[in-house]
């Protein structure tokens, strides 16, 4: 569907053809569904770099603590930035394909 105008004339088809109550019951749920689906899609869009910078601001603590710990002064392991070095373990720990 590329306008929710197009729904009118779709449903008035539907109709016309006389479906079965079941039938009618599963295009309602495709539809529900659809329609949950891009509610979903849409609060994660808008939603989702608030918890990105909420994950950062926690693993940037979550880092200092233990350096404070480990009594390290310098994030960096061989001379590495502290990025560089964070994305190669991001990259270690994902084994899957997305």
């Amino acid at each position: 569907m590329e306008t929710v105008q197009e729904l009118i004339p779709l449903a008035k088809e539907l109709m016309a053809q006389k479906p079965s109550a079941k039938l009618v019951r599963m295009y309602v749920l495709g539809g529900v569904l659809a329609l949950f689906g891009a509610v979903l899609g849409l609060m994660e869009a808008v939603c989702g770099p608030f918890a990105a910078a909420g994950r950062r601001r926690e693993r940037e603590a979550t880092l200092a603590e233990l350096r404070a710990a480990r009594g390290e002064s310098a994030p960096r392991e061989q001379g590495k930035p502290l990025d560089a070095v964070q994305g190669c373990r991001a990259l270690s720990n994902r084994l899957h394909a997305s």
